[in-house]
């Protein structure tokens, strides 16, 4: 028998009966807001792709986790943008790194904000690719990875409370979890890109931090935006090696995913609203063709209801001010 239709009503209407329907409600502690740390900037650089976002001095980086904390936000995911690159990308394992100082600063100043530090190469190499490069161009997955387990152990001394790899290096989970655990820092907890796909929604970022492949691409690694089933197994995978949260990345083209995940492994799921996404709000936005609050809400609902229990957003402040 179909359930009626005038109870539905009523279970909408009547506060009380409202109340006790489980719905998806946003707020601020759902949110972690990134921010793109700059070696030797002093003060801001506005980024022309991402209306609202800043390249950030350290002290700057402050001022937005002073907000963060003021807003009920809990975490900020740091990107390091060095003063110098090279092949092997030594600046993200450097102990007085970009991300390593702002650390330490936002931790001082904030002891109670999460810093999640991401945990890749592209940023650091020259050639930007999230790894060490063979002779013929192609990714050298082993020797990365005993690279981004040196990086994890600098981060985490550096004060960061979670390592996020988002290289997708195979086994990359399981080398640093071990660094970490035989360091003596095993309460370190991992949030693993367990399923970053090879997305045209990363634009924006690439140009944030100048990570855009000097050569080829990154669909060796990342996953293909057709295949579910891999992403899954990949996930799957980060989980047996020790990940304790996990992530989809890109968020909205992928929600299918976020859900299966969730399903799947009953870890905290994080999901990352990235640039492009961003991006699209704020230009359709200043064009008159959306509602920016109501399309930002609704997006970000939607990111927690197919099963996200962390989102990642640009839009964390925003969101945050009209949630209060």
């Amino acid at each position: 028998m179909p359930f009626p239709q005038t109870r539905l009503r009523r279970l909408r209407r009547t506060p009380v009966l409202r109340d006790l329907v489980r719905e998806t409600r946003l707020h601020p502690g759902d949110f972690v807001l990134p921010l793109y740390v700059e070696a030797g900037l002093e003060g801001r650089t506005a980024l022309p792709t991402m209306p609202g976002v800043d390249r950030l001095s350290i002290s700057a980086a402050v001022q937005e986790a002073d907000e963060a904390v003021a807003l009920g936000i809990p975490a900020v995911l740091l990107f390091g943008i060095p003063a110098h690159k090279d092949e092997e990308g030594s600046g993200a394992w450097d102990d007085e790194g970009i991300v390593q100082l702002a650390t330490r600063a936002i931790k001082e100043a904030h002891p109670e904000l999460l810093v999640i530090a991401d945990l890749c190469l592209c940023e650091y190499t020259s050639h930007g690719h999230c790894g060490l490069l063979r002779a013929d161009g192609s990714v050298d997955n082993d020797s990365s990875v005993e690279l981004l387990a040196r990086t994890a152990l600098s981060q985490a001394h550096a004060g960061a409370d979670v390592i996020a790899p988002s290289d997708m290096m195979d086994g990359r989970v399981a080398a640093i979890r071990s660094a970490l655990d035989e360091d003596g820092l095993s309460d370190v907890p991992i949030m693993a890109y367990s399923a970053k796909f090879a997305s045209a929604f990363y634009g924006p970022f690439r140009d944030a931090v100048d990570s855009a492949p000097a050569f080829g691409d990154r669909r060796g690694y990342q996953m293909d935006p057709a295949n579910g089933d891999e992403a899954l197994r990949e996930v799957l995978l980060d989980v047996e090696e020790g990940a304790d949260m996990v992530m989809v990345k890109p968020a909205l083209p992928y929600l299918d995913v976020v859900r299966r995940v969730k399903e799947a492994t009953r870890l905290p799921v994080a999901a990352y609203n990235v640039s492009g996404e961003y991006a699209m709000v704020k230009f359709a936005a200043a064009a008159g063709a959306l509602d920016e609050r109501a399309t930002v809400l609704e997006l970000l609902t939607s990111i927690r209801r197919a099963g996200a229990d962390i989102v990642i957003t640009y839009h964390a402040k925003d969101a945050a001010r009209w949630l209060r």
